[in-house]
């Protein structure tokens, strides 16, 4: 049976948060304040990585997606052997080039040429493999007219095409990369795709941390989706990328819904009577008030059902003429030239009983123009 190249046995990352206290200046006063335990006990223990079981199987190229925060780097970095695992086992055979932070160690005094040789120790090189490699990273940088320059002169596009360059000429046996496949200019991103094929086809164990679901599908045999710190799922690259979508979709949706409520909240508006309003059918005919069918009419409210008027409506001063405004009629019950008795203060069912019948019709065609009810202004 083949040992795999990568293997993680129930490995667990915890980070500790501190809260913010008076700190002291030095150990003395600590010890002389007698609270030096409970100054340095934790507020909030933080689980990056919570009970990972995984294997990568040599020449494998494997996927982790998920959300920002779920752990994906710190898995990487586990298996770089940057951080140490606080429980569990990490595993690796081979060597190891990590593409997580390019130009990581880079020294900005110093020139592009000495970086180099310092940059491929730290990944584990010799001064010799490095001195036989250096025309082909040079080259791959395209930085060949400014490679005895101090690298605080290059600009961030050199800087990332040198870190890159350096890290793919280790020659590794297990690549990690983390956001950082493709860098620089379209050109250059080509010539990174056509490297990462290239370890892909020579048999290279490949671990990719990316967003780009579509260099998943195509480019790892494998996919791991990391939440909070746990494998949610882990296969096929396709089915593992459906499953994630359609979680960040609901997500999504839930998180709409949330907000709506919020808002609802802040106007006051009770949320099943927001739906109830939305729900209701809109009356036939559009969004016209309804006509009254009664008899009569709510007084100073035309067109406007008596039972439908509001309440500050019989109240309402109305508008007429200068004429009604004295209270004369010509030719109405009350008497020719009779002043009717209907005070202010009455009701408006009591005033339409009286004189408003005879100021919706006059009696004649040559009848005053008094007797004419007053156009609504």
């Amino acid at each position: 049976m083949t040992e795999p190249a990568i293997a993680l046995r129930d490995v667990t990352k915890l980070y500790r948060r501190y809260a913010y206290r008076r700190q002291f200046s030095t150990l003395k006063s600590a010890l002389l304040r007698g609270s030096l335990a409970s100054e340095l006990e934790p507020r909030e223990v933080l689980r990056a990585v919570d009970g990972v079981s995984l294997e990568a199987a040599p020449g494998a190229t494997i996927g982790l997606v998920g959300r920002n925060g779920s752990g994906k780097s710190t898995l990487l970095k586990l298996v770089a052997g940057i951080t140490k695992p606080t429980s569990g086992t990490v595993d690796v055979r081979g060597r190891i080039s990590a593409l997580i932070e390019l130009g990581a160690g880079f020294h900005p005094e110093i020139s592009g040429r000495e970086n180099i040789f310092i940059n491929g120790v730290m990944l584990g090189l010799t001064k010799r493999e490095i001195a036989r490699r250096f025309d082909e990273i040079v080259e791959f940088a395209e930085i060949e007219d400014f490679i005895d320059s101090p690298v605080k002169t290059y600009s961030s596009g050199m800087y990332m095409r040198l870190g890159f360059a350096v890290a793919v000429h280790v020659d590794p046996d297990v690549l990690l990369i983390d956001e950082v496949l493709a860098v620089g200019d379209e050109g250059f991103s080509l010539k990174c795709l056509d490297k990462f094929a290239d370890f892909k086809r020579r048999g290279k164990t490949i671990v990719l941390v990316t967003h780009g679901l579509s260099m998943v599908e195509r480019y790892c045999d494998e996919a791991v989706w990391v939440d909070e710190g746990r494998v949610r799922g882990h296969g096929d690259p396709r089915q593992v990328v459906h499953a994630y979508t359609t979680d960040v979709a609901r997500s999504e949706e839930r998180a709409l819904a949330a907000a709506d409520r919020k808002a609802q909240a802040a106007v006051g508006v009770e949320p099943e009577a927001a739906e109830a309003a939305e729900e209701r059918p809109a009356p036939a005919g559009g969004s016209r008030p309804p006509t009254c069918s009664g008899p009569r009419k709510a007084a100073g409210a035309p067109g406007r059902c008596a039972s439908n008027a509001s309440p500050s409506s019989a109240t309402a001063p109305r508008r007429t003429s200068s004429a009604a405004a004295t209270g004369w009629r010509s030719g109405s019950r009350c008497g020719r030239r009779s002043r009717c008795t209907t005070s202010s203060s009455a009701s408006a069912s009591s005033t339409a009983k009286g004189c408003a019948a005879t100021a919706r019709t006059p009696t004649s065609r040559s009848s005053s123009r008094s007797s004419w009810p007053a156009p609504a202004r």
